[in-house]
């Protein structure tokens, strides 16, 4: 995850986003806590209130590192999962979850000396709203432990990833453009493809703050090709529609009759979403991967993302070439989306 603020209308949805956030500060745990970055941040985060911050680590060296850095982390909880008193109480959850894969009682308490197992169990146990980790380890170290402890959230079975994407301001929402799934499912079934259209508008929702148009989009618009892809598009789209009633979604519909008004009133004519789509969901990886590659890259759109989505609960992954701007937008994004989740 990296995140780069160039232009003002981004600028001024990370400043939305922090206010949001510190209206109803949630408990973000971070499990890297000794890293500079993260301390540099957490000082930011904790003055501007935007989150309560659960800090990883020996509680010695963190502080240490801290008064190194000349940085006040004072208001942040400190937690050293190697003798936290919840031990116990974590390491039988974590035997009862993991159960058919056989996991033992010692492997549970093995698995709790890292932090990054110890930070899923606080969110799980109902001790932490989210995490935000990656500075120094890697996506797969970060999510695997997420992924197989906090799970999905009801009524979803997969994880997604959606880029915000910043572009030309007569396109999304006043230039604001929602996109998924851009990171993780590389070939998602019909059903998961109506989730990732769900939890996408409830992202948009969540993070933006704007009230989502969703456009399924194909080669295709509302029937104007047969084929197997179109098809699978049409039928998700029924699914979304059944599983989000409050939510617009519609499609299929072609990436121009999405976006452009007098397309969208020509190919798909009463749509409420045709032509005035903030939120696109892509077919497959494939497609959405090389789509916001191509915005980002000839029209000079900035991205943010991927943001994980479909969790039980929030945990964010960062790039470890990440700047201390960019962790503290990422803990207010996780912060919006624990919100939400709740």
């Amino acid at each position: 995850m990296c995140v780069f603020i160039f232009n003002q209308t981004e600028m001024e949805l990370i400043a939305k986003i922090r206010k949001n956030a510190a209206k109803n500060p949630k408990r973000i745990v971070l499990p890297e806590g000794t890293e500079p970055r993260m301390l540099k941040a957490a000082q930011i985060v904790l003055t501007e209130k935007i989150a309560k911050l659960i800090l990883l680590g020996n509680p010695e060296e963190i502080k240490n590192e801290a008064r190194k850095l000349d940085v006040d982390i004072g208001q942040a909880t400190l937690v050293d999962p190697l003798t936290d008193p919840r031990r116990e109480h974590y390491a039988n959850m974590m035997v009862e979850i993991r159960k058919k894969k056989g996991l033992t009682k010692k492997q549970a308490f093995e698995l709790l000396n890292d932090p990054l197992c110890f930070g899923p169990m606080m969110i799980k146990n109902g001790d932490a709203d989210g995490e935000l980790a990656g500075s120094i380890n890697a996506t797969g170290d970060v999510l695997r432990p997420a992924f197989q402890l906090v799970k999905t959230m009801e009524g979803c079975s997969i994880v997604s990833g959606a880029f915000l994407m910043f572009v030309d301001e007569k396109f999304g929402e006043n230039g604001v453009l929602v996109f998924a799934d851009c990171a993780v499912m590389p070939d998602p079934t019909e059903k998961q493809l109506a989730e990732i259209a769900v939890v996408t508008a409830k992202t948009a929702r969540a993070i933006v703050g704007m009230e989502p148009r969703v456009a399924m989009l194909s080669f295709s618009t509302k029937g104007s090709a047969s084929h197997p892809l179109v098809e699978k598009v049409q039928k998700a789209t029924k699914l979304a529609q059944e599983m989000a009633p409050d939510i617009l979604i519609d499609g299929e519909m072609q990436l121009d009759a999405a976006l452009i008004a007098e397309v969208g009133e020509l190919k798909a004519p009463g749509s409420k979403v045709a032509g005035r789509a903030n939120v696109l969901v892509f077919p497959g990886l494939e497609a959405g991967n090389i789509g916001y590659k191509l915005v980002q890259r000839l029209a000079g759109a900035e991205a943010i993302g991927p943001v994980l989505q479909g969790m039980a609960a929030p945990i964010n992954d960062l790039s470890r070439g990440c700047s201390v701007t960019d962790i503290v937008n990422m803990i207010a994004i996780t912060a919006n989306q624990a919100t939400e989740t709740m």
